[in-house]
């Protein structure tokens, strides 16, 4: 009897839609996959922040002993998804694009198809049904697959944005509160950039002042970089220094890639993918840049964006704040001085 995948979708979505975390929601539709198609075992795999390899995330049939056998390397077989859409393993004991072929044979796997999970605009993982028998699978069986790995990446989409949110705005609020409580610039810059690596899940972050005199950028603060990294000189002559002090925000999806970066050795050896550069500016003036490393690739999405402008900004209040204090205080102790030369009018 044919499968009404519609109805057994509608049913997937509306329990997605009720479902209370994100892990079961991962349950959920490796359990459907199985039930809906027949299969011995299903497993969502996410890649690994900062890895080359896929990570189980949920799974249903497949014993721990097979789950450990070997780690799924992700970049080929990415490379081969986007192209086809979906891998089908129809002997998956002896396909040679597949590895370690007795632990299949012994876990009673005969046929593997495959399908991507995408999110942030790529693909983020893949959704694989196991066959006890040798299977080929029709259109429409592939088209529901997908739909379900689609349903996978729109649940980790949504609950990657509201907790991006959650710890965004807490970020914020304890540096706008770090502002006003001290003008320690040096402590709220230096908690700053500790702050943004956690919440933002970055492998590093520094701040760096113009220095006009010398046209270097002096650094001010930094985490989670070498000292090797961060000691190696920078000036305003740089491709991305230069277009960030022009008040533009930059973006480096790949630093591999982008022939025009300088310290593409240095970045690799440090594990920095991706970066964004952005201004930091007091009283309408560009004063200095904030740059925040990735060890992923990955194309940052926009509320990620106008965070990082909106911290880069408030670093940059911090600054004014505090120069102005100085200022103030200078302007207070020339006073003193002046009116006490003069004391002999009292």
């Amino acid at each position: 009897m044919a499968k009404d995948y519609f109805d057994i979708f509608c049913e997937v979505s509306h329990a997605l839609a009720t479902a209370a975390t994100q892990n079961s929601l991962l349950n959920l539709i490796v359990e459907k996959v199985v039930e809906t198609m027949d299969g011995k075992a299903a497993c969502l795999f996410l890649r690994e922040k900062g890895s080359e390899f896929f990570i189980v995330q949920a799974q249903t049939g497949l014993s721990e002993d097979y789950l450990h056998a070997s780690p799924i390397k992700a970049a080929e077989l990415v490379e081969a998804l986007e192209k086809k859409g979906s891998l089908l393993f129809e002997d998956a004991t002896l396909d040679p694009r597949l590895e370690n072929h007795e632990a299949k044979k012994a876990e009673g796997i005969a046929s593997i198809l495959t399908v991507p999970v995408r999110f942030d605009n790529a693909t983020r993982g893949i959704l694989s049904l196991y066959t006890a028998t040798r299977r080929t699978f029709n259109e429409k069986e592939i088209a529901f697959l997908s739909a379900l790995a689609d349903q996978a990446g729109a649940a980790i989409q949504t609950n990657l944005l509201l907790n991006r949110v959650r710890k965004n705005s807490m970020l914020f609020l304890e540096l706008a509160s770090n502002i006003n409580s001290s003008l320690d610039v040096k402590k709220i810059l230096d908690n700053l950039t500790e702050n943004i690596c956690d919440t933002l899940d970055m492998k590093g972050v520094d701040i760096r002042l113009l220095d006009e005199d010398t046209e270097e950028m002096r650094l001010v603060a930094s985490h989670g970089l070498s000292d090797a990294f961060l000691e190696m000189k920078r000036t305003i002559h740089t491709e991305t220094t230069s277009r960030a002090l022009k008040g533009e925000t930059v973006i480096v999806a790949d630093t591999e890639k982008n022939d025009r970066l300088l310290f593409k050795k240095e970045m690799k050896k440090e594990g920095i993918k991706s970066m964004i550069v952005t201004p930091i500016l007091a009283r309408d003036q560009v004063i200095g840049v904030m740059r925040f490393y990735s060890a992923d690739y990955t194309g940052f999405p926009s509320d990620v964006l106008v965070m990082i402008e909106a911290l880069a900004h408030q670093g940059g209040l911090a600054i004014q704040n505090a120069s102005m204090y100085l200022q103030l205080k200078e302007e207070k102790a020339s006073l003193e001085e002046d009116i006490w030369s003069h004391r002999a009018w009292f």
